[in-house]
Formats: C-alpha cells, structure tokens, sequence
C-alpha cells in the first residue's frame, strides 16, 4: 500500500529530484548560530518526490528590528527563497532566541505550513528541534521555533573528518530511533541530510525541519518511510566515509565516482566498522540486499531500529593516557639561587667554610649563650607551676558562675529546620520521561513507594547516552537550602545526585544554565547532598547522573537503574 505525506524537509534546501536519491545541496539554518547556510537554485539534491513549485507571490519585506505580535524582533535573515524567509530572532518576552519563518498569508502554501508546523508541535519530541508558535497574523503568516546555539551541525563535524564508530552509532540510533516514533504518529522528514541533523554540548543528536520545511518546499513522496530509511542511510554513510553516497558533490562532501555505483562504506574507506557498514547499505539499498552482503534491506525507520538493536553495542573509545612532561630543574633549586653559573670545562672555585669559634671570644660567647638558656628554662617552669596552682584555686569560683545570653562567643547554632514541598514535576532534559505520574512518591512519607529510572545497559554514569534524570521540588517560597535527604532502593556501584536552584518547576534554562547547590554520591540506599554555599531558592532540582546496576525484581530487568523516596530539604 503506498503511503503518502507532505512533512518535513529542512527549510531552504533546494531540492525537488529523483526518487531515493540523496544528492543535496545547502538549506538554511535552523538553530545553529554559527552555522549560517547558504542557498543554491537547483532542485536536484535528495530523493524525496517532486517539489511543488510556488505561486508569483513574494517574499514579505522585513527588515532587522522589525517586531512581530510585539514580541519577536527580527535580527538575522539566514533565506530569503520561494516566496518566505527565515530569521534568527529575539523573544523579548522569555528573553531568548528564536528562530522564525515567515510567508504571506495567500501564499499556496500557507495553509499547509500552518498544519505541518501544528501536527509537528503536537509530538512534542525532545529529539526534534521543537516549534513553538505558528501564528497567520497582519496578512503574514509565521511559525517560531527553537534556536540551539550550542548545537552543531553534522556538516560541520564531517569537515574535518569522519565520525568515530562510537559517534557514528550514537548517531544512527538516536536518528532512527526519532524517526521511527515520529512516523507512528504520521509525521515524515523526507530531507532529512547533514544539515538537518544537530549534536548538542550534551552529545545528544536531534533533528530540525519535521513537518514545517516540507510544506514550505511544497515536498511530498508516495513512499515516505523508505525515504526517511534512505535518507538516514545516507547519513550513516557519510558519517563513516565522509563521502556522500551519490555521484554527486553535497554538503560539502564529494560524491561517490561516476560510474562506479554505490559501494559499501568499507570498500570506500579502510577500518570502517563492519556492522555499521552493512548497516548503511541495509538502509541505503531499498530495493533488497546487495550481491555481496545478502542482507535483508531496511525499509522503515522501525526496521532500522530493529536492525541496531540486533548488533553488538559499539562501546566508547578508551580514554588516552598522556604521560606527564619529564621534570625539569630550574635554576632556581634549593641552594642555587643567585650562585654563578657553571659553565662547562670551567673548574668551580669550592669555598673553605669558616674556621668554629675557637678563640676565647668564641668561648665566652657559647658559656653566655648557655647561661641565658638555663635562666629561660627556669622562668618558664616557674610561670607554669603558677598557672597550675591558680587554676586549681579558682575551680570552686567558676562552679558558681552563669554564662551571659549575650556573649557573642558562646552563640547557640542555627536550628536545622525541615522545608516543606509543595509540588514537584519531572525534569527532562533530552529523551523520554521516566516516571511522571510517581513524582509525588518521593515525598509522600511512605517509604514503600518510589519514583522509578528506567533501565540502562550501560553504567552507572549515564551520559552521553543521557545526561541525567531528575525531579524539580517546589518549596512554596524562596528558602536558604542547607542539606538534602534522599532514601534509595537499589545499592552497589555508585548514585550520584547533584542538587540545582530553579526558576520554576519547568526550568526555562538548561542545567549549564542553573546555580549548583551541592553534590554527592554513595553506594548504599541513603544519600546526603549538602550545600556547598548559600543559595536561596524556591524550586531545587534534585538531578542523578548516576545510577548502581541492579538484578531483576518486580519492576524491571537487570540493568543500571535506581528508585528514590524520603526526599527532605533542610535550610
């Protein structure tokens, strides 16, 4: 059964084309701020359908500082092709940037780019660039999304290389993994390339342009999931050769040589990694397995993710051991300093020490030395055996004494008091939840209820693969945080938890972007998290980022995981 769909392409890349190929061109930026991309006039990059050519309408006249719904000033046009244009802006309400596309209203395809950048709002997928606003207001119409200035584009990272295997199959897992759950909910990308895939400072990859670049390229396909598999193929193929797949030269990659055909990524490049090479082409070759490989092809992102699951986990490189420099002496060693260097084939005059005091100046100056000495020791006994008998005399008098309230030297501490949660939310900062709906267990005083990770293969730290897991507490109001209790379920290796100050229960900034309060770790089932300095706050976010391995029990597998309860804040 054929399928259809008109969803996402990356915003400003050009490209109409042949069916399942991928030879692109450039598109425009949409989040990067470094990043700025270029346009080209051809339509003969990646394979997604035909481009649907737009109306005599023109692109609406906007200028830098120009404001739209009294909110998001306009500062860079990063494209200004068919009819729209596509800025890097300024939300001056949640101060923050934005980037926006903007259309006339009656252009054809208005209409559609509204309703993309809607069903792709709705998914709400961390992995995706996410749209914010799609507003048709003042005969304009215009969709707001996310700006991701710490982000790099998969352009930029091949430039100076292939990916490591390690890298390149983060990549593909995470890409496909995305895809496949965007098209359980009918939402295709269609020009997914090396411009539309982003890392993050964290490690983790996500996409930009579902939904809303399609309709503003007018792109469709019959086949929308074989060309997404194809697409993140070409992906993975790039990422491990640095070559595109295809005659063609794109995205600052040669292309393959003419004549030749598709050849697998290890025949392209020597040590490329077996598994993900028959990977590349599994997804690349739709029309069934190579000659060589007899592999069954991909043809969904679900078949994709199936594929990865079935390989044997490419672990991390191991860290590089770089040896310390070999000690130098300086001329400024013990006894060195300020001495006459030595050349060499010079003889080095040896000083003849001082004669002792032999004269009988020198004798009476050693009895003198003496004598002071004895009459020191002396006094000083005397002075003791005074203090001693005095303290003994005054023993009775102190029994007697009171202690001054005001005495700024016996001053009582601070009471410990134990700050009240008024609500809490789960923090996510890149995946899917853990457990939402158990948030309220951790503070309920019942032990016997948790709130639950999932289950992790690798461990106990749980980055790059995921930054971190977490819980943001709300206190009612602005409290000085002295200490944290946390009660754990599960034991061994190691659970790390770091304790931040938010500015409410869904953060507006990441956690680079937060105040650290205090850190620990632990191996046993209680952790105390004290702060390191004075932080008055009313949200605190309770962040793990790391978590003990753990057997199977009544909740989940064997894996890296951890469950917490008794979450007290003290002040």
């Amino acid at each position: 059964m054929a399928e259809r769909s008109t969803a996402a392409v990356d915003v400003a890349d050009n490209s109409g084309d042949e069916p399942l190929t991928a030879q692109a061109d450039q598109s425009t930026a949409d989040g990067v701020a470094k990043n700025r991309e270029r346009d080209t006039d051809s339509d003969e990059a990646q394979g997604s359908g035909g481009a649907e050519r737009p109306g005599k309408t023109s692109a609406p006249e906007l200028h830098s500082g120009h404001k739209l719904a009294r909110r998001y000033r306009l500062e860079d046009c990063v494209t200004r092709l068919d009819g729209f244009s596509s800025w890097r802006a300024v939300d001056e309400k949640l101060r923050r940037a934005v980037g926006v596309h903007v259309l006339p209203a009656d252009h054809t395809r208005a209409r559609s780019v509204l309703a993309a950048a809607r069903s792709s709002a709705l998914l709400g997928d961390p992995r995706f660039v996410q749209v914010l606003d799609a507003v048709e207001e003042n005969d304009l119409v215009y969709v707001v999304h996310e700006w991701l200035p710490d982000a790099t584009e998969l352009t930029t990272l091949l430039a100076s290389g292939p990916l490591e295997p390690h890298d390149a199959y983060q990549m593909v897992s995470q890409i496909a993994s995305a895809m496949a759950a965007a098209h359980r909910e009918g939402l295709a990308h269609l020009r997914l390339n090396p411009n539309a895939v982003l890392r993050t400072s964290t490690g983790q990859w996500r996409i930009r342009g579902l939904a809303v670049n399609a309709a503003l390229r007018g792109v469709s396909s019959d086949t929308p999931q074989r060309t997404d598999t194809e697409a993140i193929g070409a992906l993975l193929y790039a990422a491990l050769t640095q070559r595109w797949p295809y005659e063609n030269d794109a995205y600052g990659l040669s292309g393959l040589p003419k004549a030749v055909g598709l050849i697998a990524p290890d025949q392209v490049r020597a040590g490329i990694h077996r598994g993900l090479s028959e990977l590349a082409m599994r997804a690349l070759v739709n029309d069934g397995a190579t000659a060589s490989r007899h592999e069954s092809a991909c043809a969904t992102p679900e078949d994709l993710v199936k594929a990865i699951g079935e390989m044997p986990r490419i672990r991390p490189p191991e860290p590089a051991f770089t040896a310390p420099p070999e000690y130098q002496r300086t001329t400024y060693q013990q006894g060195s300093y300020g001495r006459p260097s030595v050349h060499p084939g010079a003889t080095q005059t040896v000083r003849t020490p001082p004669p002792p005091l032999q004269s009988r100046t020198g004798k009476a100056l050693k009895w003198a030395v003496s004598a002071l000495l004895i009459a020191a020791l002396g006094l000083g006994s005397w002075q003791l055996a005074d203090a001693l008998m005095d303290q003994g005399n005054s023993d009775d008098t102190n029994q007697t004494q009171t202690t001054d309230g005001d005495d700024n030297n016996s001053a009582a501490p601070k009471p410990v008091q134990q700050l009240k949660i008024t609500g809490s939310q789960e923090y996510v900062a890149s995946g899917s939840a853990q457990a939402p709906e158990d948030v309220g267990n951790t503070y309920d005083g019942d032990s016997s209820t948790f709130w639950r990770t999932k289950k992790y293969d690798e461990g106990p730290i749980l980055a790059p693969y995921k930054p971190g897991v977490g819980i943001v507490y709300d206190l009612g109001s602005a409290q000085e945080i002295s200490a944290a209790s946390i009660g754990l379920r599960y034991t061994g290796d190691h659970t790390t938890a770091k304790l931040y100050a938010a500015d409410s229960l869904t953060p507006s900034t990441r956690i680079r972007g937060m105040k650290e309060i205090g850190t620990a770790d632990t191996s046993g089932t209680s952790l105390t998290v004290k702060a390191s300095k004075t932080v008055k706050t009313q949200y605190v976010l309770l962040w793990i980022t790391a978590v003990p391995y753990a057997p199977t029990d009544g909740y989940s597998g064997a894996g890296y995981k951890q469950a917490i309860t008794d979450v007290t804040f003290t002040g």
